[in-house]
């Protein structure tokens, strides 16, 4: 199920121009759910929750689940946000990771979460997929600066990959008082 299948409000409907809404600015509950491949074109799980830096305003981690049979035994997997890619053809996100080395990324059990706003959880996490902790100003491996968009991935008939930048999300932008 994509996300223009969990969009009770309508954001995504008859969207052909690139004013607005999606997929450049997303609500974050119609990613829920939405399914994970790696470039080889194997299914690698789907989302199951979106964690949010308050301090930065930034999506930190999705929160993949993998593995198991008919959900039990989904192993999960906090993924940093700038290691997925939206593919905005097939509708879902790209994971550059080969299945077996997911099978050994750093994972939790959904009943016993760890403390993801630590250091060394996040060192830990960024060491494994091969990217930086996201610092506000800061400049991605495309060069953009964390919080603006630079693009958006897009795909071809034939499952290779092009236009490979992606959008570095801020959320709200707004970093009000919780």
């Amino acid at each position: 199920m994509s996300y223009l299948d969990r969009d009770p409000y309508g954001i995504y409907r008859d969207r052909t121009d690139n004013d607005g809404p999606g997929p450049r600015l997303m609500g974050a509950d119609t990613l829920m759910g939405e399914d994970v491949y790696n470039r080889q074109d194997e299914d690698l799980g789907d989302i199951k929750e979106i964690m949010l830096d308050m301090q930065t305003g930034q999506i930190a981690y999705a929160v993949l689940s993998f593995g198991g049979v008919l959900g039990m035994g989904n192993k999960l997997f906090a993924v940093p946000w700038q290691a997925l890619q939206l593919d905005t053809a097939n509708k879902r996100f790209v994971l550059d990771c080969a299945k077996e080395k997911l099978e050994n990324a750093p994972g939790f059990d959904k009943d016993r979460w760890p403390d993801m706003a630590s250091a060394e959880f996040s060192t830990q996490i960024h060491d494994f997929y091969g990217t930086q902790q996201a610092m506000p100003g800061a400049r991605t491996s495309t060069g953009s600066v964390m919080g603006s968009g630079t693009g958006t991935m897009q795909s071809g008939s034939s499952g290779s990959y092009s236009g490979s930048t992606r959008d570095d999300d801020i959320v709200g932008g707004n970093k009000g008082n919780y």
